[in-house]
């Protein structure tokens, strides 16, 4: 019984040839794109865009309203640590809270 044999070059070649031959003919039997089908496609994922981007923009709004709510939460808690000197420690925590807050809003 004889061994194994690699295929030589030309073997491999018209194994290469035939698979794009079939690779081909598969590719050609396919069903056209339907034209209506297609644009429905389109206009489902041009919705989709418009809703994500709509949702990133009202998350984004209330980012900056949160960040806005805080800086002024800060800035009412700075004037009134200037008024009344004698704060407790949950006092002086909220107020460094808020300062640091209001610095990463004016970041960004």
């Amino acid at each position: 019984m004889a061994g194994y044999k690699e295929p030589g070059l030309e073997a491999r070649r018209a194994a290469a040839a035939s698979a794009r031959e079939a690779a081909l003919a598969k590719l050609k039997a396919r069903a056209p794109l339907d034209p209506v089908a297609q644009a429905e496609r389109i206009a489902a994922a041009e919705a989709r865009e418009k809703a994500q981007a709509e949702k990133r923009a009202l998350l984004k709004a209330k980012k900056a309203q949160e960040l806005a709510d805080k800086a002024e939460r800060a800035a009412k808690a700075e004037s009134a640590a200037k008024v009344a000197p004698a704060l407790t420690e949950a006092e002086r925590k909220a107020a460094r809270d808020a300062k640091y807050a209001a610095r990463k809003a004016r970041k960004k």
